[in-house]
């Protein structure tokens, strides 16, 4: 559909995902690949005051998921789409996968609700690659407590982080073409050559 390339980051609060980013988004541009890193939600003017909404006010459920899609479909539309039509690389710090795993295993929103919003915010686009950074609970849990101060989904329960782990394994094993699943308890440099050979196959 595009002739660019498109990576989502994915994983629980303190998985790791985001220390990673860079050292991707530089492995591509050293390779001659022009790169844009973006993050959901936000990404976009509009997006970025969403994600003050979604990360630290009260809502319902239902209204979190729509704001959810709306921050990302303005997202699509003024950053993602137009990077994949010139051939860039897009890098985001999180899509999709993300509402189904908080929204909907970490919040119990009705999946076949999400299903909806996705056909109708982007029906025909899913990253080319979903690197899902998975680590146990306890491990997560202790690098949240070592870093800033928590938004309302870090400040959630552990049952919460169990079920919305859960739903991200789950996805991986229902789109294993696209998900690779990475051990972010291993070192930088083992995740970093984990990492060099996914994306090998991917520029192939």
């Amino acid at each position: 559909m595009y002739p660019g390339k498109f990576i989502s980051f994915e994983g629980i609060d303190g998985a790791g995902k985001s220390t990673h980013i860079a050292y991707v988004a530089n492995w591509l541009r050293a390779r001659g690949h022009n790169v844009v890193t973006t993050r959901e939600p936000g990404g976009t003017a509009l997006g970025e005051k969403l994600r003050e909404l979604l990360l630290h006010e009260k809502m319902h459920l239902e209204t979190e998921a729509l704001l959810m899609f709306a921050a990302r479909r303005e997202h699509l539309a003024q950053v993602i789409e137009p990077a994949l039509a010139r051939g860039d690389y897009v890098i985001t710090d999180r899509f999709t996968d993300a509402s189904f795993a908080y929204q909907g295993g970490g919040r119990k929103l009705d999946l076949r609700k999400l299903v909806a919003l996705e056909q109708w915010v982007h029906p025909h686009l899913q990253p080319d690659l979903t690197l899902l950074f998975d680590v146990p609970l306890e491990v997560a849990r202790a690098r949240l407590a070592a870093t800033r101060s928590p938004d309302k989904f870090e400040q959630e329960k552990e049952d919460f982080f169990a079920a919305t782990r859960a739903e991200y394994l789950r996805r991986a094993a229902e789109f294993p073409g696209r998900f690779r699943v990475i051990d972010s308890t291993l070192s930088i440099q083992d995740v970093e050559a984990a990492l060099d050979r996914i994306l090998e196959s991917l520029i192939e």
